[in-house]
């Protein structure tokens, strides 16, 4: 996979929280989500999704950190102190996400998908 997750920050305080991931290769974000989900009792990671964010297409490169905010702000990419840049993207929750001692941050990759409409 192009991209680990590092850590997360801040949970339990949904202006405060995000997800810490880092591109260990050249890629597009865009083909990626991240998804919060529990444990079952004998410590397998939950099919019950509970949030899920779709990363827009963006290019990164080999190195550079991804931070993806629960609260509302723009889309943004900046450098930190050591001049790797950061890739900001923002999920626009006013909930926490990351706010239960049993959370499991699932990263998938998505490499095709398509999209039905659903009529009444």
């Amino acid at each position: 996979m192009d991209l680990k997750i590092l850590s997360v920050h801040g949970h339990g305080d949904h202006k405060e929280e995000y997800v810490l991931l880092e591109a260990i290769e050249d890629c597009d974000v865009g083909r990626f989500q991240l998804c919060d989900t529990t444990f079952t009792r004998d410590g397998k990671v939950s099919n019950k999704l509970r949030h899920t964010y779709w990363f827009p297409d963006k290019e990164v490169k080999k190195g550079d950190l991804i931070s993806v905010w629960t609260k509302t702000g723009s889309d943004t990419t900046t450098k930190n102190k050591k001049g790797t840049p950061v890739h900001r993207f923002y999920w626009g929750l006013t909930k926490a996400v990351w706010n239960d001692d049993g959370d499991c941050a699932v990263l998938q990759y998505i490499g095709a998908w398509k999209a039905v409409s659903v009529k009444s």
